[in-house]
């Protein structure tokens, strides 16, 4: 399915500021669904010839979750013309909320037609105040079931008027705040209006029970929210900062979102001015009960804060166990055993730095380029050879699972310090400065859910009788068993074509 943007950039002129204030219209509209028991479809005209009749095309559509919908099918996509749009031609070429017209049939389904333009708030120009019409909202309710007019519904109906009055004004969506989330408050959680002094003149059940969880048992009708929010709210400069929000959409703004906190409850609330033609009438506050929400985050929070320090304390014991392995091997003697230590040392410090870039991380996953370029520069620094050797790293690993990575370092890290010690070994007869740069590639691509990683270099190259399989060597046994034991892959050794050795190592990255 295309989404919003393809179909406008596709079929219409709409420029890119049209684009991106029908996208944020989009994601604030199912509150004028919901308070309207009404389908909205959102219309673009397209592109058609002079002297043809205007066609429009649906980009968008949004169901009540507060009645049933007037369409079964998806809307989206659709283009129509004719008769079948005469309501949305006039809101277009009128410039006006359409709602005239007779009950249509969808189906079985009668609906009721209305249309609003969409205007987008040109600040530039401040006569005019909004540019030209740019879409339309059609706003279709399902008429199949009789409803009872309630308090409920006549205060949903009145301010899903003003709300598509702003629509029609440019007023509405307002501008979405920098890190806000679209986890807001919906008409379903509470929603409570405003007149224009600030008092209660509605109140819906869900909103009085979020209240009531915030220690107020009356009722909220006459009561001026902005001075009872503050004296409910356990931490006063909070409940200050949530009337000061209140007072701000009495004044026309658009505040943030507020959170207040009362007798172990919390409670999310957004207040939106109502601002039908020009005019502050009030003001519209959602409230939603996020009590168990805030409970269960910092419940993951505490659990994050836990794992993160067992990595830090694991990082402080592995680095102990590398302190005392250096230590031995300064009292050791014979050249081998000194070596064995040695590598030992660079084994348990390379699986440190993983511990210590989970013991910052707040998942369990790390950012993996940064811990190859440190192993990366380690092994040069302490690969015996007399050769100058530059590392460089090419393509990303990105962020790889914690069962990944400390295996992978593992490999990484012999595979390193093999390329140095074996491609270019210590020669005492040459001096360095006689020699050529020797260069280690450590490259590394996603393709179809597999990391592959090569280790190549432009060293002397495998010996002829080298066999992977049979091989002695500690680091390589260490490197085959994890490559096909714990990451459940491949690897390959093999003499390059242009003279040097690589390693290729395939690893899954699927579920395991």
């Amino acid at each position: 399915m295309s989404t919003l943007r393809d179909l406008a950039e596709e079929h219409t002129a709409l420029g890119p500021a049209d684009i991106d204030h029908l996208h944020r219209l989009a994601g604030d509209w199912q509150l004028l669904s919901d308070l309207s028991f009404a389908d909205l479809l959102m219309w673009v005209p397209v592109r058609s010839e002079p002297g043809r009749p205007r066609d429009f095309l649906c980009v968008a559509q949004v169901r009540p979750t507060t009645a049933p919908t007037a369409y079964q099918d998806d809307q989206v996509g659709k283009i129509v013309g004719g008769p079948e749009v005469a309501h949305l031609d006039i809101a277009f070429t009128q410039e006006r909320i359409w709602r005239e017209g007779d009950p249509v049939w969808y189906g079985d389904t009668p609906a009721r037609h209305e249309a609003i333009p969409v205007r987008l708030r040109d600040e530039t120009d401040r006569e005019e105040g909004w540019s030209e019409v740019i879409a339309v909202i059609g706003r279709d309710t399902n008429l199949s079931t009789a409803r009872t007019p309630s308090q409920l519904e006549l205060n949903y109906l009145t301010t899903a008027d003003d709300l598509a009055q702003m629509v029609a004004d440019g007023t509405f969506p307002p501008p979405r705040h920098p890190g806000e989330t679209t986890s807001a408050p919906r008409v379903g959680d509470g929603l409570i209006r405003l007149d224009a002094s600030g008092k209660v003149t509605y109140a819906s059940p869900n909103a009085q029970s979020a209240y009531r969880r915030l220690g107020f048992n009356a009722h909220l009708v006459g009561e001026e929210l902005s001075v009872l929010t503050s004296r409910l709210a356990a931490d006063p400069l909070e409940g200050n900062d949530a009337a000061e929000k209140i007072l701000a959409s009495l004044r026309g703004e658009f505040p943030p979102r507020q959170e207040v906190e009362a007798r172990g409850a919390t409670v999310l609330t957004r207040a939106l001015p109502l601002l039908p033609a020009g005019v502050p009438i009030g003001a519209l506050v959602l409230v939603r009960d996020v009590t168990e929400v805030r409970r269960r985050d910092r419940a993951l929070m505490t659990k994050d804060a836990t794992i993160r320090e067992i990595h830090h304390r694991v990082k402080n014991n592995l680095q102990t166990v590398a302190a005392l392995l250096r230590l031995q091997a300064r009292r050791v003697d014979a050249p081998e055993a000194r070596m064995a230590l040695q590598e030992s040392v660079r084994r348990v410090a390379s699986i440190a730095l993983v511990h210590e870039t989970l013991s910052m991380s707040s998942d369990e996953a790390v950012e993996f380029d940064g811990i190859v370029d440190r192993v990366a520069s380690a092994a040069t620094e302490v690969a015996s050879t007399s050769y100058p050797v530059e590392m460089r790293r090419e393509g990303t690993f990105g962020v790889l699972p914690a069962e990944i990575a400390t295996s992978l370092v593992m490999v990484l890290n012999e595979l390193l310090i093999n390329a140095v010690e074996h491609g270019f070994p210590a020669d005492e007869d040459d001096e360095p400065a006689e020699k050529e740069t020797g260069e280690v590639v450590v490259s590394a691509h996603r393709f179809r859910k597999q990391l592959h990683v090569t280790v190549a270099d432009n060293g002397q190259g495998l010996p002829p009788e080298f066999a992977a399989d049979s091989s002695g060597r500690l680091g390589l046994q260490i490197v085959r068993a994890l490559a096909t034991g714990e990451l459940r892959g491949s690897i390959e050794l093999r003499n390059r074509a242009g003279g040097g050795t690589e390693a290729v190592l395939v690893v899954p990255l699927g579920k395991r």
